[in-house]
């Protein structure tokens, strides 16, 4: 097995490839793609509201 530097020393050193067609992302809207991804909107909101419910109901 070759070393890892080896196999790719022919483009190491290559300049970043830059498209002519699409502009760079801006670095918030990068960052965006990897922010935690909310699957249950809502569900807190929910959970609030059934135990905001369930304490008026033990203190009857």
């Amino acid at each position: 097995m070759e070393d890892s530097n080896e196999s790719f020393e022919d483009i190491l050193t290559l300049p970043h490839p830059t498209s002519a067609t699409h502009p760079r992302m801006a670095m918030q809207d990068r960052a965006a793609q990897f922010s935690p991804f909310a699957a249950l909107t809502g569900f807190g909101d929910y959970l609030s509201d059934t135990e905001q419910r369930a304490v008026a109901l033990n203190s009857q």
